[in-house]
């Protein structure tokens, strides 16, 4: 199941015409350059035009984020991460507040730890939740990453799933923002006046429930 806060076939329409430009802008730049100055300045051209344009959008369409038998897949442009939810060894909820804040969880299981993002949302500090908006891990991605985490031997872990099922109870009866576990966790953390992440404590994550 699909762990990605926002599916890539919501923005590969976009990522196509971005590519498809910025191929157009160095074939005719690149066309400029071999009349006034021949085929190799010409070449040169158009890779500096289009080439980082296309490399950055099939960079962004090869990133994806999936579970499945427990294990957590991250996909990105210099291969594939996997981590073992019952095998975790350290389970962490970080909050980075701001204008745009983000909640995450990070998850190692003795070796490369991996990033799950949960939950963004708009509205600094100062915002109330009716001017708030923010988009969540779907329902799917929520009972999974819930249920495998309810697999591992830590505390935390447990901890954790009880706030992703708290989550996923207010998702399907589409309650209001600060009725939210993942939303209370970045209104507290910009409460606190905190601007870096910041990494829940035990006792934070427990009143998240």
């Amino acid at each position: 199941m699909g762990l990605d806060l926002v599916e890539s076939e919501a923005y590969a329409p976009m990522l196509r015409r971005l590519a498809a430009f910025a191929a157009g802008a160095g074939l005719i730049a690149a066309l400029l350059a071999a009349v006034l100055l021949g085929p190799t300045p010409a070449l040169a051209v158009f890779l500096v035009i289009a080439a980082p344009t296309v490399l950055t959008v099939a960079a962004v369409r090869r990133r994806r984020m999936w579970l499945a038998g427990g294990v957590i897949h991250a996909r990105g442009v210099l291969g594939e991460r996997r981590v073992d939810a019952a095998a975790a060894t350290e389970v962490a909820v970080l909050v980075l507040p701001g204008r745009i804040s983000r909640v995450a969880l990070r998850i190692t299981a003795g070796g490369p730890a991996i990033t799950v993002p949960l939950a963004l949302y708009t509205g600094g500090p100062g915002a109330d939740a009716g001017e708030a908006r923010g988009r969540e891990l779907p329902l799917l991605g929520l009972r999974g990453l819930a249920d495998a985490l309810a697999a591992a031997p830590l505390a935390a872990a447990l901890a954790l799933s009880s706030v992703l099922v708290a989550q996923l109870r207010a998702e399907a009866r589409d309650a209001p923002l600060e009725q939210r576990p993942l939303y209370r966790a970045v209104r507290a953390a910009l409460d606190a006046g905190h601007r870096r992440a910041v990494v829940l404590s035990d006792r934070e994550i427990a009143d998240l429930v």
